[in-house]
């Protein structure tokens, strides 16, 4: 998964500036957000889903969310969940009604800039109906308290995701879909807001989520942590993992806030690999531009049932210690996934693909395989191996989007692409879309415009035969 989560042979992972509120988001993603609502609606309605073939009810159309503001309180032992959730956005289109994105839980109110507003449930859809309609451009505030045990979806290739309990908390990790489990949300790429988050859990534990830490309390029984995360995060890459943790804080070159948090059962397999965090950043930055955030670190918690981890915005959560390989992999997606988001998850190799380059371009870097080899290692197997079973850039649906081809098959294609453009050319042009798209997103289309750009070279036959043709491609 990555979310990231990666197949399961090899781990299914998913894997320094403004501290504003964005009032903003970049007109092409507005136009998509605005382009999901019904033109003309006689009764002005936001739609229900962003337009994603994959998930068409993720995301939802008619307004964009610029922060979150959410407020929870977890009870460990009965895994209640007490949630309050502000947000602020600005309508896309006239709004009568609009819904959020919410699975499960009991919502007990809804207000609509201070004012009571009606809401029903439909599925997933939270739908809300305020006092009087919004007009195109309005700036509003949603408030919505709710209360429950948060239990995680089931994605289409049968795994679980979103707020998952543990032992001694709760795993959160929301690709593509879980957010909804725990927070009403946009859930969709499309839509990046900035967040806060005041998360209070029994004494003893460690709620851990997006960015910098702001603040601890302990008082009666209970610890009060407060995180903020200042860049634009699509939704599924929040989290407030909730474990029994060793924290380790540091301050790297430039600022950027490191926090650590190990579950003790995992700390001995995990502790020499987090060590290598900082270079492996210093490393990614060297080759793709400077990190995005102000914060970094991992969550390495001890839930080795899930079988991933997750590429969560400045702060990666892995099941188990992970190994180098994966820890490059995930940080990575801060660059690949993150900072440059989908528009749709057809593109996801766009994230998946990418890291797993990286980990091919580590290894040759620091005595391991070259790229070439691994290349030929993959491109041995027959063409009956599932690693050619689809296309990587249109997996097909939702339950193929984190599977080998999308991995292996992506990384597969940058390195054709390698290939043809040169060594030179192609770190101009991973840098360039890195930091051309930063905070913002892309798309299939978009990369290779731009490959071709700086290579000077027509790229795109190569890319579509990688990207989008059946079976197993020949190579020159």
């Amino acid at each position: 998964m990555t979310s990231s989560r990666r197949p399961a042979a090899r781990r299914r992972t998913a894997l320094l500036r403004r501290e504003t509120v964005f009032a903003t988001v970049p007109l092409a993603v507005a136009a998509l957000l605005g382009a999901a609502a019904p033109v003309g609606s006689a009764t002005d309605n936001g739609a229900p889903g962003a337009g994603d073939s994959y998930f068409p009810l993720s995301g939802n159309g008619g307004y964009h969310v610029r922060h979150y503001d959410l407020t929870l309180g977890y009870d460990t032992g009965s895994r209640h969940l007490d949630g309050t959730a502000v947000l602020t956005a600005r309508a896309t289109q006239r709004l009568s009604r609009f819904d959020l994105d919410l699975s499960g839980l009991t919502v007990t109110s809804v207000r609509v800039d201070r004012t009571g507003a009606k809401f029903t449930r439909e599925g997933q859809e939270l739908v809300i109906t305020p006092r009087n309609a919004l007009r195109k451009g309005q700036e509003f505030e949603v408030t919505v308290r709710y209360k429950g045990t948060p239990k995680p979806v089931t994605d289409p290739d049968g795994s679980a995701d979103g707020w998952i309990p543990t032992d001694d908390g709760a795993f959160v990790a929301g690709q593509p879909q879980g957010a909804m489990t725990w927070f009403p949300a946009d859930n969709h790429p499309l839509d990046k807001a900035s967040y806060d988050f005041t998360i209070t859990v029994p004494k003893g534990r460690t709620a851990v989520a997006n960015g910098v830490l702001r603040g601890e309390r302990t008082e009666h029984g209970r610890t009060t942590f407060r995180w903020h995360q200042a860049e634009p995060m699509a939704a599924y890459l929040a989290t407030a993992t909730i474990g029994t943790f060793q924290v380790r804080r540091a301050t790297l070159p430039g600022g950027v806030q490191l926090y650590d948090a190990v579950d003790p059962r995992e700390a001995h397999a995990a502790n020499p690999v987090m060590k290598k965090l900082p270079s492996v950043l210093k490393w990614e930055a060297g080759l793709f531009g400077p990190y995005p955030y102000r914060a970094a670190g991992s969550i390495v918690d001890h839930a080795p049932d899930i079988g991933y981890a997750l590429e969560t915005q400045t702060r990666p959560v892995y099941d188990s210690a992970p190994d180098l390989d994966t820890l490059v992999h995930e940080s990575a997606h801060q660059w690949f996934g993150d900072s440059v988001s989908l528009t749709k998850w057809q593109d996801i190799w766009l994230n998946e693909g990418f890291a797993s380059y990286t980990e091919w371009l580590y290894e040759e870097q620091h005595g391991g395989d070259s790229a070439q080899k691994t290349f030929d290692g993959l491109y041995a197997r027959p063409a009956k191996d599932k690693l050619w079973a689809y296309p990587p850039g249109n997996p097909g649906d939702g339950g193929k989007i984190f599977g080998n081809p999308v991995y292996d098959r992506g990384a597969m294609a940058l390195h054709e692409l390698r290939r043809t453009v040169g060594d030179r050319a192609f770190l101009r042009i991973l840098r360039a879309w890195a930091t051309q798209h930063r905070d913002g997103h892309g798309t299939t289309e978009q990369f290779i415009r731009l490959a071709e750009k700086e290579s000077g070279k027509k790229v795109a036959p190569v890319l579509h035969t990688w990207l989008y043709t059946k079976g197993k491609p020949r190579t020159a």
